[in-house]
């Protein structure tokens, strides 16, 4: 097969005089550092980043390995019908690491995908002889239609508490919603329910603060299994850990803030009671290990829900309730904040909920081995 040139457009917003525009850069396949990764999904907790829905366990998932700013790795996975080939540079299936490692019949349908795509690419360069002018026409038209399609897509949403990319349905906390059972399961005391989140109630200790550090639970504090239940099936991520969070503590951060996903709570309808049990004893055992006091916020509600749930994380609502319900008035200084989480969408994660939570929120964000060192 003749190698193909593809070439790509990509839209920059910028300001000037206050009024967004976009700026339109045309790159070679040379200017971009990105490639494409295959592989069987390790889980099922992955989504496709096209439709959104999860990719089943054991099936063929294809990711864009693009450079994170902080150095690493991030991998954006879809099913193989979503992947965007058309906005990528393959020439071949030979080009996509690991191809080596798939099934003959899954080499073959992947084969017969790309040689489509490309095809239909090819004809279109061949088509394009009347020069860029042509092409930025044709861009500008789809940048048009895409704005139109958004706008669109924004008048049929309920109404937003903002504007920007973390907008969040507006939540009204009210005390008489505030339950000490989630759905038919019990919890311990000091643990409440409100809606799809259970929170622990402040402790005497723990106060509030300008500064938040904050984090995620599994895979970054504790290392757990999705096949093993029970409050002590779990251990230290890093030893360093308790000595970090009481450094953080003396310095004046409101330690510490756990905003933590478990659709296990939600899913598991025959067995919530176990689920509930497993999630919170394992909190109570690493709040005790670390020394400090933490206020603790598990999203329940399922990735795929319709409409989207509002707590689960990279959905802010789990921050929003802690900002203007839990830290007692005293606004938060951004500058001085930051969020640690291993979902980062890096090779090998099982997806990037963490850094698009906090990149919504406009936080700094550190994966764990950053953070608590290797």
């Amino acid at each position: 097969m003749p190698s193909i040139s593809i070439h790509r457009f990509f839209k920059i917003p910028f300001k000037n005089n206050s009024n967004p525009k976009y700026l339109l850069l045309f790159l070679s396949p040379m200017a971009s550092s990105a490639k494409v990764t295959v592989e069987y999904a390790k889980s099922g907790r992955s989504s496709c980043k096209k439709c959104d829905n999860k990719i089943p366990v054991k099936s063929v998932r294809l990711g864009l390995v693009t450079k994170h700013a902080q150095g690493f790795d991030q991998t954006k996975w879809h099913h193989i019908d979503c992947f965007p080939f058309n906005s990528d540079f393959v020439s071949s299936a030979e080009d996509i690491t690991g191809f080596s490692s798939l099934q003959s019949n899954d080499k073959e349908a992947l084969e017969k995908l790309i040689n489509k795509e490309l095809s239909a690419s090819q004809k279109v360069s061949d088509a394009d002889t009347d020069g860029i002018d042509r092409k930025q026409k044709e861009t500008s038209a789809q940048v048009k239609k895409e704005e139109s399609e958004h706008e669109q897509s924004k008048q049929k949403r309920p109404k937003l508490s903002a504007t920007d990319e973390g907008a969040e349905l507006e939540i009204a906390f009210s005390t008489s919603d505030v339950k000490t059972t989630y759905k038919d399961a019990k919890l311990p005391p000091k643990w409440r329910a409100f809606q799809t989140i259970i929170y622990l109630e402040k402790d005497d200790v723990l106060h509030a603060s300008h500064k938040i550090a904050a984090f995620d639970f599994d895979g970054c504090l504790a290392k757990t299994s999705v096949k093993r239940v029970g409050a002590d099936a779990w251990s230290l991520m890093h030893p360093s850990i308790p000595e970090k969070l009481q450094s953080l503590y003396n310095d004046g951060y409101k330690l510490q803030v756990i905003f933590t996903n478990e659709s296990n709570i939600e899913r598991w309808k025959k067995s919530r009671q176990a689920a509930v049990d497993s999630k919170i004893g394992r909190l109570e055992q690493f709040i005790k290990l670390a020394g400090v006091p933490f206020q603790v916020f598990i999203a329940c509600g399922l990735s795929n829900s319709k409409p989207e749930d509002p707590f689960r994380k990279p959905k802010i609502g789990m921050w929003n309730i802690m900002k203007k319900q839990f830290n007692f008035g005293i606004s938060i200084e951004m500058d001085k904040c930051f969020y640690v989480g291993d979902a980062a969408g890096r090779q090998g994660d099982h997806s990037d909920a963490d850094i698009r939570f906090a990149q919504a929120i406009g936080l700094k964000f550190y994966v764990p081995e950053e953070f608590f060192g290797k």
